[in-house]
């Protein structure tokens, strides 16, 4: 197989759903630096153009994720469909998950467009720690991994029997500067609240992997720009920074120039909150991901792009907490 030509590279168009979100963002900005053409579809254009002004200049259509007729039309002339929407808070997957997956692929099928789909790590249980790989076995003890299972065993059957091509690149726990809800914002730190002190979910010692956004969506955008070379069901996983709690906690003392207040994160207050609170609820069903470890395998990535995009940690956490109104912005000194 041969790489596209440039001529056809400058040619291409995506459809971003999901615009809004942290993820969708970065891919969006991503595909923009690679050279493609982005339409952007919103239940609301208007007010989504003005929670992501980068995009100001898109092509922007009204259309809802979960009706069909709304997706296909949008995808119309595209070659890559980026599905990263997601319900705020984990609320509704269930529900609205499964019919979003089927209009995308619905649209992906009529128009020969491939899905560029965001994996993540809530696909595995205790038999697959620590060192993930692509075809690692994917048993999950939660609720949200199940469903996560499902949609993409219905992308594979959508690449083996309807000739839907999907590529999903897998990932840890995301962090970056535009992000709407993050285990690192949730959990460790407060987002925009002055960071003075942080809470630690796991023991010291236990691996935990970690995807900054950016670094994660070149990932993506260079994939895409593969796609000759691509399977039609093409996973691929992401490493990242991978590191103990103990070590997280070192490099937020280091970034905010330091020793912070550090405390264990309180499952127990957690726990007699949940029932009230339904994001509560869902970050404890996610406590098993702190008590063991999780190490991505990125091999094959290497292997095909020669090399993870990678920022250097204590770089990308303080961009991420500046974005997050956590760390104020380092000015620089006039010569």
């Amino acid at each position: 197989m041969v790489e596209q030509s440039p001529a056809n590279i400058a040619a291409r168009t995506a459809l971003l759903i999901g615009a809004t979100g942290s993820i969708g963002g970065a891919v969006g900005r991503a595909l923009m630096a690679h050279g493609w053409t982005l339409r952007i579809m919103a239940r609301s254009p208007d007010r989504a153009r003005r929670e992501a002004p980068e995009f100001a200049a898109c092509d922007w259509v009204r259309g809802d994720a979960l009706n069909a007729d709304d997706v296909l039309a949008a995808a119309q002339g595209v070659q890559l469909i980026v599905h990263a929407a997601n319900p705020n808070g984990y609320a509704g997957w269930a529900k609205l998950l499964p019919p979003m997956m089927e209009a995308v692929i619905a649209a992906a099928k009529a128009t020969g467009a491939r899905i560029l789909y965001p994996g993540n790590v809530y696909n595995y249980g205790p038999d697959a720690w620590s060192h993930i790989t692509e075809d690692a076995p994917q048993n999950p003890k939660t609720r949200k991994g199940a469903i996560r299972v499902t949609l993409e065993k219905r992308l594979a059957k959508a690449a083996r029997e309807e000739g839907v091509r999907t590529l999903i690149v897998r990932a840890g726990d995301f962090f970056g500067p535009v992000s709407d809800s993050s285990w690192l914002t949730e959990g460790w730190v407060k987002k925009g609240k002055p960071l003075t002190a942080f809470s630690i979910p796991g023991p010291l010692e236990v691996l935990h992997d970690w995807a900054y956004l950016p670094d994660l969506a070149e990932t993506m955008a260079r994939l895409a720009d593969r796609e000759a070379r691509l399977a039609d069901f093409a996973v691929y996983n992401f490493r990242g920074h991978v590191l103990t709690n103990g070590e997280m906690a070192d490099a937020l003392d280091r970034v905010a120039g330091r020793r912070l207040k550090r405390s264990r994160l309180p499952w127990m207050a957690l726990m007699l909150a949940a029932p009230f609170v339904e994001m509560l609820r869902e970050m404890l069903e996610m406590r098993y991901l702190w008590d063991n470890p999780v190490v991505m395998d990125n091999a094959k990535l290497v292997a095909e792009l020669g090399e993870e995009p990678h920022t250097p940690l204590d770089r990308a956490l303080r961009i991420a907490l500046e974005g997050q109104g956590c760390l104020k912005p380092v000015v620089a000194k006039a010569a």
